[in-house]
């Protein structure tokens, strides 16, 4: 069974940066494409970054030039680095596996204060 744990969040004035981590246990994380979602309330939730086994990246337009995905294969964790916060990038912060079946994590809640 596939755990995922999300860590990193907090309260941070808008323009602020925050470093958010996931790390997996249960698979061979190294194989799967992996993606940061994020869920405002009352929204649905959204992908805004996802990497490929070998490191390639894409960004939902929102967090283009603000967001960087990265991963630690050995670590089994992923990273999401988010500068120049805005307002709307308050949300919980999660973790999956691109087109994996797995059970989401408890993620991490970001707000950012205006």
């Amino acid at each position: 069974q596939v755990q995922l744990v999300e860590s990193g969040g907090g309260l941070v004035q808008a323009g602020g940066s925050l470093r958010l981590s996931c790390t997996a246990s249960g698979t061979i994380f190294s194989i799967y494409h992996m993606g940061w979602y994020r869920q405002a309330p009352g929204k649905q939730r959204d992908l805004v970054a996802g990497i490929t086994p070998n490191g390639g990246t894409n960004y939902a337009d929102s967090v283009k030039g603000r967001f960087t995905i990265s991963r630690d294969n050995a670590k089994n964790t992923v990273y999401l680095q988010m500068n120049s916060l805005k307002g709307e990038d308050t949300a919980v912060y999660y973790c999956n596996g691109l087109g994996a079946t797995w059970s989401w994590g408890q993620g991490t809640q970001v707000t950012v204060s205006s």
